[in-house]
């Protein structure tokens, strides 16, 4: 993926794939068992706090859903603006949004326990949801095949549904496999700094924010970051 020529923005978006595993360790783990990253999740939750279920809070899921919303509507203006021209200075000032957001949330979490339930989590639950929906719109107008970042429902299915078992030639398997393992590893080192990191709320949303910005910095650097993204090559072939 990053060979000479060679478009490596999916190995970006691999990455960023990882930081939401570290961002959902973040929100589930420390934040009063809510998501902000994965909103399919957090309706689900939604549910549950409704009908009474001990441990989950109808509050702390409105609140993710709404600031989640504020960020997709932000994301979704801003690509309308700048998302049909060179994607790098489209990409490049969405993730320094996004890993500002993240820094900012990583600072309110000084001095908050994990899983307190206190109201000290609400700012960070509000910053990395609106944080997360600023790149949920982003990416779902970039339209990058199997790199949603934020969930892999359909990467897994397209693993079972275009294999070889069913007589599809399983195109994309680098990607596919690589954004499920990157997921799956930032979760699992998120909650290893909750659990065993002093002020554990905050080293995983600075490594997330880190990571967002210099893997998109990375690939701006290349030549391909000043093409339009796909589809408008597309329209522009008609």
């Amino acid at each position: 993926m990053t060979s000479p020529g060679r478009d490596p923005l999916p190995l970006t978006l691999v990455v960023l794939t990882g930081t939401t595993g570290l961002v959902d360790a973040v929100s589930y783990l420390g934040l009063g068992h809510v998501f902000t990253a994965n909103m399919t999740g957090n309706v689900v939750f939604l549910g549950f706090a409704a009908a009474g279920v001990t441990g989950l809070s109808v509050a702390r899921s409105l609140v993710s859903l709404g600031a989640f919303l504020l960020g997709a509507l932000i994301g979704g203006r801003i690509a309308t603006t700048y998302g049909d021209g060179p994607r790098r200075r489209w990409l490049l000032p969405v993730a320094i949004g996004e890993g500002t957001l993240l820094l900012v949330a990583a600072g309110s979490a000084v001095g908050v326990h994990a899983g307190s339930g206190s109201a000290g989590l609400y700012p960070v639950i509000v910053l990395t949801a609106v944080a997360m929906g600023l790149r949920n719109a982003t990416i779902r107008h970039l339209a990058e095949p199997d790199l949603t970042t934020t969930v892999l429902t359909l990467t897994l299915t397209g693993l079972a549904a275009d294999s070889s078992l069913v007589g599809v030639t399983n195109p994309r398997p680098a990607r596919r496999v690589g954004a499920v393992g990157a997921m799956l590893g930032g979760a699992a080192l998120g909650a290893a700094m909750i659990l065993h990191l002093s002020r554990p709320l905050v080293w995983p949303l600075v490594v997330a924010a880190v990571c967002v910005v210099a893997a998109t910095a990375l690939w701006a650097r290349h030549p391909s970051a000043v093409q339009p993204r796909a589809g408008v090559a597309r329209q522009d072939g008609h």
